[in-house]
């Protein structure tokens, strides 16, 4: 195992799980910067690591990964002072390797597809990768990173990485934002958001196993418009997720148009 002196700029949810993976593998964390020392010095003294500030970096540093909030990835970037030869590399799905000054010779992209909460152990045994570089040193870090802490390398391009982040939003953020939806219905009918389990694991095992368009079952699928409106009628108290009810039915029977 070649042994990184590895940085992070951010301390959230995305730096802090690759960083208590890394240093379960045997890396070094060098060094944890943030604004404030919110969250920050936690992951510092988790990683016995130093904390600051300043995104001025010592010369041993030899990855110096930055997973902080879009908005602000441009600006941070704009002020790293590092070596020429330390490899930077940013977690953000939706942006590419243009967001880098031209003083970062050695730059790519570091992205998980997962996604990560507080209070939960994030897993990275062959979860994915996927990496973009500027060259050929970085891809060898950046590999030999994913591989230390267990996670499979895809190598990809800007535009198919932002579709695939895209994606991820669909089966993701909108997946939960529904289950949260469901909870507050199943709520009303007085029962527990467990008697779904069932129901929401069969889902998405028989859509892995099959497809989600083979898997699809429903009133809108079917066309029975009788169900939607009753369902529709249900709904009153919400106009919300009635709008959301009635676009997600009209997207579905779009789909499975009647022969």
């Amino acid at each position: 195992m070649v042994r990184y002196n590895i940085s992070f700029v951010g301390a959230g949810r995305v730096a802090g799980a690759l960083a208590g993976a890394m240093v379960n593998a045997g890396l070094n964390i060098l060094q944890i910067v943030t604004e404030t020392d919110k969250n920050g010095k936690k992951l510092a003294e988790t990683c016995k690591a130093s904390w600051s500030t300043e995104l001025s970096f010592a010369e041993k540093n030899d990855v110096i990964i930055v997973s902080v909030p879009d908005r602000r990835l441009m600006e941070v970037l704009k002020k790293i002072k590092c070596r020429k030869e330390t490899v930077v590399a940013h977690t953000a799905g939706s942006y590419g390797l243009e967001v880098f000054p031209s003083c970062l010779k050695h730059t790519g992209v570091f992205y998980p597809l997962q996604t990560f909460s507080k209070g939960r152990e994030a897993i990275f045994e062959n979860l994915p990768f996927f990496i973009e570089v500027s060259d050929n040193n970085t891809l060898s870090v950046l590999q030999n990173l994913s591989g230390y802490i267990g996670g499979e390398v895809h190598i990809t391009d800007t535009e198919h990485r932002k579709l695939l982040h895209l994606s991820a939003v669909f089966v993701c953020n909108f997946t939960n934002h529904m289950l949260y939806a469901g909870e507050k219905i199943s709520d009303k009918a007085g029962f527990s958001f467990k008697v779904l389990e069932p129901l929401l694991r069969e889902t998405i095992s028989k859509a892995m196993d099959i497809g989600p368009e083979r898997s699809q079952t429903g009133p809108a699928m079917r066309h029975d418009l009788n169900t939607v409106k009753k369902h529709l009628k249900l709904l009153s108290y919400s106009p919300v997720l009635r709008d959301v009810y009635l676009e997600v039915s009209k997207s579905i029977m779009s789909l499975y148009e009647k022969n």
